[in-house]
């Protein structure tokens, strides 16, 4: 460990010491395996959620899937294009939030960061829950046990994540291959095909196609786009995460994006091409890339191979997250909205306390939710299309305070933008408020209070150190050190010794009680003492009841107000035993004083060690 000392007279270096670990952080490619999980696995859920919506309308409405995928998929360009201009303007990363707070203030960068953060830990729980139920479903027998299996694959991933980002993007990067590759194939055949070559998914389930089908209105349009656009929920996380990336930061993770948008679009235009071609219709109980699957490959081993893939890749596309919010949440304690621990970065690269704080909170909501997709279902993709819009409308901010070459084309590309990101949020919140998603109307303002309150909190903190401003030049004082004693033992000569160094003053105290046994041990005590004759006077500590801190907070009380240019310091002596299972057979003395003095005077506290072998 290398210690810098700063002289009177001397400035500190503005530079940092070079980056030592950019062997931890993230290349192109292993951001985009990490951080593009939660988007890739989207393909898996967003079609079918656009076919679920229209076939409210019949076999008329399902023919509409490819409009609404493109319209999707242009939306989808358009969130690329800004964030790589977010990634570009704001490398230290923080997406949205950086973006609100600079160009439109502290009340709705907070509001970014307060969806942010919620899409983020429903996406933990949502994936995780996915792909248990994925598993369950191939093997029902687990179907009971889903909870458990929701809190292994949690810990799984969590405990991936605290190795490091780039252990998480290796380990998930043939996951990522595998099911990428799978849907390009499954893609790639199914065109070549001019019907299904195989329906034996689907055969004997009920088709979810409406008894009663109503007309394709443009109410239901929005409401295919809306739901659909779940599949865009994880662009924003490259552009959150790019600290996590290695040099040059900006570069790479523009590429990572780019990356993800052409996949992911590719992906969606393909399946929705197939769902027309193949005229599928939905049915209870299978999913639509299963049907696809079937349809395009046949129902064999490549069937088995694209539902497992896509299996693994929910359960793992919460790595999303646990890339992206302990970034942002970095970025929050920077800004003293969130406590200062969040900041603080572990070997690694790893903002260790913001995973265990993620997995912690999602852990809560596997338990709540008892393992169940469709309970947590209703509440996502709320929070991230609030994120979108902030972001857009920010950016238009930017554009406009900069006036660069082609300011104008930039900011209308973002304003088109946040109006499509603001009517699928509405219209979102709006159709799904009463399956759940008034949780997220009623916990986003009150996150954003949450985030007020700590920065509040910090701004007394600072106003009472003075922070910012130039403190007046440090003093002696005389200095009194109060050691509490309770016997003679080498402790006590190590404690009294100790208290000779710190102090111009060592006074012992002892606390002793009315009980026969007490005032024996007591006057044993002072004849041990004045024996041995240390040059420390002994003060005892008469008390009534049987407490041990308040006796002498009460003498360090007194001893401050009688003395009031003197720094008191209480010197606490305590045994650290070899083994942790000994530290039980303590009697925890050191810790009631310790509490006691602390709580009932400004007194400098210091607990000696010592140490047995």
């Amino acid at each position: 460990m290398t210690v810098l000392t700063v002289q009177p007279g001397e400035t500190p270096a503005d530079e940092e010491p070079p980056d030592t670990g950019e062997r931890h952080r993230l290349t192109a490619l292993a951001g985009f395996a990490a951080l593009s999980l939660d988007a890739m696995a989207s393909v898996a859920y967003g079609p079918e959620a656009i076919v679920l919506v229209l076939a409210a309308a019949g076999a008329h409405g399902l023919g509409f899937t490819l409009p609404v995928t493109l319209a999707i998929a242009a939306l989808l360009a358009v969130l690329v294009a800004s964030y790589r201009q977010v990634i570009a303007a704001f490398p230290d990363g923080g997406g949205s939030y950086a973006v609100a707070k600079t160009h439109l203030g502290a009340r709705t960068s907070l509001v970014a960061a307060a969806s942010l953060v919620l899409d983020y830990v429903l996406n933990v729980a949502v994936a995780v829950t996915a792909g248990v139920a994925a598993l369950t479903s191939a093997f029902p027998g687990l179907y009971d046990d889903r909870l458990w299996l929701c809190l292994v694959v949690l810990a799984l991933v969590t405990g991936v994540n605290l190795r490091g980002i780039v252990e998480s993007a290796r380990a998930f990067v043939v996951p990522t291959v595998v099911f990428v590759g799978s849907v390009f194939v499954l893609i790639a055949v199914g065109l070549f095909r001019s019907a299904p070559v195989s329906t034996a998914t689907a055969d004997g389930h009920a088709s979810a196609l409406a008894a009663n089908a109503t007309s394709v209105g443009t109410l239901l349009l929005l409401k295919a786009f809306a739901s659909g656009c779940s599949a865009l929920t994880g662009v924003e996380a490259i552009a959150n995460a790019v600290p996590s990336f290695r040099a040059p930061r900006v570069k790479r993770a523009q590429r990572a994006e780019v990356a993800l948008g052409a996949v992911l679009g590719v992906m969606l235009i393909g399946l929705s091409v197939l769902i027309s071609r193949f005229h599928l219709q939905p049915v209870q109980g299978v999913t639509v890339l299963a049907q696809l699957a079937d349809a395009s490959l046949g129902h064999n081993w490549a069937f088995y191979v694209i539902q497992f893939a896509t299996m693994i890749l929910l359960a793992l596309s919460a790595n999303t997250s646990f890339g992206g919010l302990p970034v942002l949440l970095k970025l929050l304690a920077r800004d003293n909205y969130l406590p200062h621990v969040f900041a603080l970065k572990a070997d690694r690269q790893v903002h260790r306390h913001g995973v265990l704080a993620l997995a912690g909170v999602s852990a809560a909501l596997l338990v709540f939710s008892g393992g169940d997709t469709n309970t947590l279902v209703p509440l996502f993709a709320i929070g991230v299309f609030v994120g979108f819009t902030v972001a857009q409308v920010g950016m238009v901010r930017h554009w406009r305070g900069e006036r660069g070459p082609g300011w104008r084309g930039k900011a209308l590309l973002n304003g088109f933008g946040a109006v499509l990101t603001g009517v699928a949020a509405v219209v979102v919140t709006a159709s799904k408020f009463e399956e759940g998603a008034w949780l997220i109307v009623i916990a986003l303002p009150l996150l954003v209070l949450a985030f007020e309150t700590v920065h509040r909190a910090y701004a007394h903190i600072g106003e009472r150190l003075g922070l910012g401003r130039i403190p007046e030049p440090p003093h002696r004082d005389r200095s009194v050190v109060i050691v509490p004693v309770s016997s003679l033992s080498r402790l006590t000569s190590e404690a009294l010794t100790a208290a000779a160094s710190l102090g111009d003053e060592v006074r012992a105290v002892t606390v002793c009680y009315p009980d026969p046994e007490d005032r024996a041990h007591l006057h044993a005590l002072e004849r041990a003492w004045a024996q041995w004759n240390p040059g420390v006077p002994l003060v005892r500590l008469a008390c009534e009841r049987r407490s041990l801190g308040r006796p002498i907070a009460a003498y360090v009380r007194d001893v401050s107000a009688t003395e009031p240019d003197t720094r008191v310091t209480v010197l606490i002596a305590e045994v650290e035993p070899v083994r942790l299972w000994q530290r039980l057979l303590q009697n925890q003395r050191g810790a009631v004083v310790a509490h006691a003095v602390r709580r009932d005077t400004d007194a400098v506290i210091c607990r000696l060690r010592f140490r047995l072998f």
